[in-house]
This record gives structure tokens, sequence and C-alpha cells, in this order.
């Protein structure tokens, strides 16, 4: 199977992101009342996958939700069944199988969610994430706070301190392109014929640096417009063991989601 890059993606260890400009209009005064993020939820999922379409309305419901980062990531491995998804990028797919590999699972599948890098369940199946959620609550949600403030022409990223101090709290800081929603029509394949509405949907994965249990702040430039049609982001702290992605410590989000 081959994969291909259709949209323009940047991933690195070093550089920048930036949303458009014009949400760099946005009020500190409205970021600062966003509610705490207590979960994150990914969605894999792809437009030639006919069981998908019932996990569309379920990821819907989740990003209405204050508290609650929803993001879809669709992914490539089922372009060949007769329709090549548009917003599907080779990264996400890496994602999924390294989220696979940590948990010694040997195949992927869509729709599939994934709560706060740990739990994982069928994405239609709207009890099992339910579970999942009830899980995250009573975990106390994300331990370590997250704050994202565009400040003129930068993000500034702000990341506090682990709880409990150990040698071995670290992870990495990353920040999230997502396009917050989009209408396709799907015209062959398994969905030919729909037209679905994709909501906080992936278009790139930028790593800022490491965190290490110790406050930590990035200031990042906004010297690009978009990226891949971008408007807005999302900031990720997550755990990570022999590059495979772990536990979501923290998040927070941007403007307008």
């Amino acid at each position: 199977m081959t994969h291909r890059h259709r949209d323009r993606i940047w991933i690195g260890e070093s550089g920048a992101l930036c949303v458009a400009a014009l949400l760099c209009a946005v009020s500190a005064a409205a970021e600062a009342r966003a509610e705490p993020v207590r979960a994150v939820v990914e969605l894999f999922t792809s437009q030639g996958c006919g069981a998908c379409r019932g996990a569309d309305p379920i990821i819907r419901d989740l990003a209405r939700q204050p508290g609650v980062v929803a993001l879809t990531l669709p992914v490539t491995y089922w372009d060949y069944l007769g329709w090549k998804d548009t917003l599907a990028l080779r990264p996400l797919t890496e994602r999924q199988r390294a989220y696979a590999r940590a948990r010694g699972a040997r195949q992927v599948f869509t729709p599939q969610v994934v709560v706060d890098g740990g739990g994982f369940a069928v994405g239609s199946d709207r009890p099992a994430l339910e579970r999942l959620m009830r899980e995250a609550t009573q975990r106390g949600g994300l331990p370590i706070p997250v704050r994202g403030e565009i400040k003129g022409d930068r993000i500034a990223v702000e990341v506090g301190a682990a709880p409990e101090a150990r040698p071995d709290t670290r992870g990495d800081v990353w920040l999230v392109p997502v396009l917050r929603s989009r209408a396709i029509a799907i015209q062959a394949g398994e969905n030919g014929g729909r037209t679905a509405t994709y909501v906080n949907v992936v278009r790139g994965i930028q790593r800022l640096g490491s965190w290490t249990g110790q406050p930590t702040r990035f200031d990042v430039p906004c010297t690009l417009a978009e990226i891949a049609e971008a408007d807005s982001w999302v900031i990720l702290v997550q755990g990570a063991a022999e590059g495979r992605p772990g536990r979501i410590l923290g998040a927070a989000k941007g403007p307008g989601l």
C-alpha cells in the first residue's frame, strides 16, 4: 500500500507553527475564561470507511463540550477502497500505528477513539466512549495545567509543573493545527453519495520541545498564515516512551474551539 501527502504538513523538532493571521485578534480575556480541558478524544477515521459514519455525530457532540478536546484524525490506509480521503495525512496513520504498538496491538482499524492517549474503543460505540470519559473524570482529568494565549504576533504556551516531582516525569509538548469544520461530498467507495461533516480535523503535528515536570514556556512566532487550511490549534502535553505516544497529561484549546 502506498501513502502520499496531498496536503502541506509541518512536522519537526524545531521552528514554529502559526494559525491564520485573523486569529491573532482574539482577545486574551476570552481565552482566560476558557474552561480547563479535562479530556482529549482522538477519532481515527476515513472517508472511505462505511463504518465511520456512526462515529461522526459522536465526535461532533464531544467537540461542543467546553472541557473536551475532540479531534478528527483522517488516515490513509483505506484509500485503495475506491475513494482517496481528501483530508488524510500519512503522519496521522503513523500516530495511530504508534498507539497500537504501545499497547501491543497488531492491527489498526477505523473508526477508533483514543481517550487521553490511553483508553481505546470503537469510535461508533457511544456507551464505551462514555465509559472511558467517566473513567477519565474519576482519575481527576488531565493533571498538568496548560495554557495557550495569543499575544500580538506570538503564541505563548505555558505548561505547569507536575503535581509530584519525579525523575521519570516527562513528556513532549505539541502544537496541533486543526480545521474546525469541513463538509466533504464523497463521490465513490463505501460512502459514495454521502456528504460527511468533520470537526476539528488535524492538519499537522509540530513538536515544540520537552517537558520534564517543571514549569515550561514556549514562545511560538506567527510567521505563517495557515497550515493546510487550519483555522485554530490545540496544545498537547503527552508522555512518551521509546518514541511511542503515552498518556496525554495536559491540553489547551485554541481560538474558536
